[in-house]
């Protein structure tokens, strides 16, 4: 069992690192490979001295949920964090990579939630169930980022780093009710600078990001802190992550929704 300890100086070693702008070692040698609650433990040491510091949770992520990026990450499943309201770029003008250590950027289908998802029983918890308690789908861009040099994670390491989290931009004015779209069956293009760079569909993310969205509740829960009603959640990945840099034009394409652009600045 790692002990309290270890889980204080894994925590303060990726804060420092995101502190300084400066990439840490790995801290699976602090909580080892196989401790998940460790490394959910470590997450919320991260995230409590972020919320100590003015920021709000308004929703969750969905971590390595297709098998491109899961390759591309070196682990074998989904994972998850949190969405604070400081990583939200979705203003619509040039976004500063001043904060990012190691970004890369990833396309996929978001939702907003119109009642809380708090199962008695997890274990009963259907697709349908989390199909009733969406409000709506958008089109997101999110920026993954790591605290860790080199990207060189294993699957505690990127749980423990908030979901290799960075920043987010979602398409809040295409907003689509289920009604009119399906989102395992939408096709997504990631280009940058006119390039495709990326691309996927719906049933890369676990086979339909409403399953995705039915794990993450189901592990919520379980955790004890539920999803809750207007939670905006990142489904996860419709294709493989790639890097970008100062000045690029990223523009994801998800058919069912408008085009979703964001440029970035040093």
């Amino acid at each position: 069992m790692t002990s309290d300890d270890a889980i204080r100086a894994a925590s303060e070693r990726l804060i420092r690192a995101q502190e300084t702008g400066e990439p840490c070692a790995p801290v699976r040698d602090l909580i080892g490979a196989d401790d998940l609650d460790a490394a959910y433990a470590v997450q919320m040491g991260v995230v409590e001295r972020r919320l100590a510091a003015g920021a709000i949770v308004v929703g969750r992520k969905i971590g390595a949920t297709s098998k491109a990026v899961q390759d591309q990450l070196g682990v074998d499943q989904p994972d998850f964090g949190y969405l604070l309201d400081d990583m939200d770029v979705s203003h619509g003008g040039p976004i500063s990579m001043a904060g990012l250590l190691q970004p890369r950027v990833e396309a996929e289908v978001a939702f907003v939630l119109s009642q809380d998802i708090d199962p008695g029983d997890p274990d009963d918890l259907t697709v349908a169930d989390v199909r009733a308690a969406v409000d709506v789908a958008l089109p997101a861009l999110e920026i993954v980022d790591s605290r860790i040099a080199g990207w060189d994670i294993g699957f505690t390491d990127t749980v423990a780093d908030c979901a290799s989290s960075g920043l987010y931009v979602v398409g809040m004015d295409d907003a689509r009710p289920l009604e009119q779209l399906e989102p395992r069956d939408v096709d997504m293009t990631l280009a940058i600078n006119g390039e495709v760079r990326s691309s996927g569909n719906g049933a890369a993310c676990l086979g339909d990001p409403l399953e995705a969205l039915r794990w993450l509740a189901v592990q919520a829960a379980r955790f004890g802190d539920p999803l809750r009603k207007g939670h905006l959640v990142l489904s996860g990945a419709l294709g493989p992550f790639v890097p970008f840099a100062p000045g690029d034009d990223v523009l994801a394409t998800i058919s069912g929704f408008a085009p979703l652009r964001a440029t970035f600045t040093d």
